[in-house]
């Protein structure tokens, strides 16, 4: 079989094993640290037992904020959600953002500005003020909490702050998006968040859907954090304050800056360039940010995201063609040596060491590479994930048009069909199939100027692969496939001019 032939399936099995493992959405554990132990020991006999999202309906207020609006729970002075206007109304759910998790107090709004919100609660021993400043420009939010011992004795702090609630039920296409990122002092991580887990040195904490964010970075590095699964479906993210005891009549501020917003590079970067850690793409994140920002800078010429993976799929073929003509010359140089190496299959047909040998020796002599036309394909497959994850997580084609194509982040979907198609469903998107058309006239090309020993082989090649490809590619992104229908295009276009001077 064609050397390149069995790349593209290795290819294409890798497609799809990585679909799967998206689909299932699994992260390593985390390893507790030493300060886990020493925090937790201390704390644990004061700290209230946490909250569950099954509450009693609270009472909710709209704050607009232009941009966005911002929905909280006054008896928590807590964020339950944010609906951002300019995204298609999208809802970002906390349940109960940057609440203090302390069972028995209640808050009630005492103070409100064009962009400011004051909320004040009180027990037999504290007082406790918190205010929320935001800063519509950039989506960052600074959070003020005063506390203030008002009893005759000694008050040790130790009450969680709560970032958020992930809810892993429901619609798993958008559950699998969410996830957490720690940053320790030196250290990144993005640990399970289905698993209990401390963290210590903390720089921030954050965590996201598939499009938005919500980031805390505490006032210095004595924070730690803390993943707590409260339900089978749900995990709470927030903080675990330092040792802090007051003397009757003293009182503390606390300054927290918060960014509640798109995983937008340019905006989260300009907010605090640590903060992007936050946007990861996993194996190959450093290659879908360089991706996204080379997509990003040719929107702003062409105007059109559909116009823009275009240019970048042209731009990478050309970036890549050295190396595709270095493998339609190995290709051509192998298939010259096909009869040579099928007279060695006959003549050493029983001892396949001999064979092996005298095959090397042939490619050897006439200096043949037979793994020459492998790179391409190797190179695609990091930029074929790197991409995927890179425009499957774009908040800025969400929505975007192109022809026919209402969302680029989304099957093209030009028509529904009131029946459905076994492992296809009712939707009938153009793209892929246009795809598989344009791979099986490759596969033709390749097929027809073969040697007639592998005619066979690539006869069933020919029907197989394309299908494969386009079970794979049939529910992804019309971006990403807007951008491989266009590389292989390119690559059908110099498959001609090839066989032409055959």
């Amino acid at each position: 079989m064609e050397k390149r032939t069995l790349f593209a399936i290795v290819l294409a099995m890798l497609i799809l094993l990585a679909w799967s493992a998206f689909m299932s959405k699994t992260t390593p554990p985390s390893s507790p640290l030493p300060y886990k132990q020493q925090f937790k020991a201390e704390a644990i006999v004061a700290k209230p037992e946490a909250k569950t999202s099954e509450k009693p309906a609270p009472s909710l207020f709209t704050f607009n904020q232009g941009q966005y609006d911002v929905i909280l729970i006054e008896s928590e002075a807590a964020i339950k959600e944010v609906i951002f206007k300019n995204y298609q109304s999208y809802r970002f759910p906390l349940q109960y953002g940057f609440s203090l998790n302390e069972q028995g107090l209640i808050f009630r709004k005492t103070g409100a500005s064009a962009d400011s919100l004051t909320f004040t609660a009180s027990d037999a021993y504290k007082k406790i003020i918190k205010r929320f400043i935001f800063h519509n420009t950039n989506y960052t939010i600074d959070l003020d909490i005063k506390t203030l011992n008002t009893s005759n004795q000694r008050l040790p702090l130790n009450t969680p702050l709560v970032l958020g609630v992930l809810n892993f039920s429901g619609d798993q296409t958008k559950a699998r998006f969410q996830d957490v990122t720690v940053a320790q002092i030196g250290k990144i991580s993005h640990p399970n968040a289905h698993k209990n887990a401390d963290f210590g040195n903390l720089q921030f904490l954050g965590i996201r859907d598939r499009y938005f964010c919500s980031i805390i970075e505490p006032p210095d590095n004595t924070y730690s954090a803390f993943v707590k699964k409260i339900t089978p479906q749900e995990s709470e993210f927030g903080l675990n304050m330092p040792d802090i005891v007051l003397v009757p009549g003293q009182q503390i501020e606390q300054k927290f800056r918060i960014y509640l917003g798109p995983q937008e590079l340019s905006i989260i970067k300009q907010a605090n360039p640590q903060w992007t850690a936050v946007m990861y793409y996993g194996m190959f994140s450093f290659i879908s940010e360089m991706l996204l920002q080379l997509v990003e800078f040719l929107y702003r010429f062409v105007h059109n995201w559909g116009l823009a993976i275009i240019i970048l799929s042209i731009l990478i073929y050309f970036l890549l063609y050295p190396l595709s003509l270095k493998q339609m010359r190995s290709m051509k140089e192998m298939q010259a040596l096909q009869p040579k190496v099928e007279q060695l299959k006959k003549a050493y047909k029983d001892n396949p060491q001999k064979l092996n040998k005298e095959i090397m020796n042939l490619y050897r002599e006439h200096k043949v590479n037979p793994l020459g036309g492998c790179l391409p394909l190797v190179l695609q497959i990091p930029i074929f994930f790197a991409l995927y994850q890179a425009l499957i997580r774009s908040i800025a084609l969400k929505g975007a048009h192109f022809l026919w194509i209402k969302d680029l982040s989304e099957p093209d979907r030009a028509f529904i069909m009131p029946f459905s198609i076994p492992m296809l469903g009712n939707e009938i998107n153009i793209l892929p199939i246009l795809m598989v058309v344009v791979m099986f006239i490759q596969q033709k090309i390749t097929t027809t100027s073969a040697a007639m020993g592998q005619q066979e082989q690539q006869k069933l090649m020919l029907i197989f692969m394309p299908l494969l490809f386009l079970f794979i590619f049939y529910h992804m992104p019309s971006g990403l496939v807007l951008y491989w229908l266009v590389n292989s295009l390119l690559m059908l276009i110099y498959q001609f001019r090839i066989s032409r001077l055959k």
